[in-house]
């Protein structure tokens, strides 16, 4: 249920909210700027479910180590790894990053007292673009990492399908 949870909230969120933050009735409705600090306060709760629905893959990958005897798939492991990690890295540093990129880019007093210059804020537009696009290919790994991870909890091998009562541990 936790993999269906996660995959079916990032896949919602990736093709459904974060496009509509983008759209020219919400840039006339709240401006670039606060576009962007709406998009940012939103992916703090969307890198929460990340964060929620990761430690509990783990947690249930370590229970049913501990508690079932079941060897883990080091495919399933790694994949699973891989997309905790991608998730970590886009909340803990490339959304701060993205975040005071976005501040100098609109000079937002929401952020700071600070007004800068129109070179710092092509700068930090240009910079802004760059880590964008690799928040978003991490963003597409996670996604497609999750994908097989959902799979294969969904569709476990045959081994592992029925286990015997006598495997449980107590």
């Amino acid at each position: 249920m936790n993999a269906a949870i996660w995959f079916g909230g990032s896949i919602f969120f990736a093709l459904a909210v974060a496009p509509t933050f983008f759209t020219p009735e919400m840039k006339q409705l709240f401006g670039k700027a606060y576009v962007g600090l709406i998009a940012q306060t939103v992916l703090e709760r969307y890198f929460l479910l990340q964060y929620w629905c990761g430690a509990i893959a783990i947690l249930h990958q370590l229970a049913e180590w501990v508690y079932l005897g079941r060897v883990l798939s080091r495919l399933s492991l790694y994949v699973l790894a891989t997309v905790v990690g991608c998730g970590l890295i886009g909340g803990l540093w490339f959304q701060p990053k993205l975040k005071k990129l976005n501040a100098i880019k609109y000079s937002t007093e929401y952020y700071r007292k600070e007004v800068y210059d129109a070179a710092a804020r092509q700068k930090a537009e240009k910079s802004f673009r760059i880590w964008h696009m690799v928040s978003l290919s991490f963003n597409g790994l996670a996604l497609a990492g999750l994908a097989f991870y959902t799979w294969r909890v969904i569709n476990p091998p045959e081994t592992t399908r029925y286990i015997a009562p006598a495997k449980f541990r107590g």
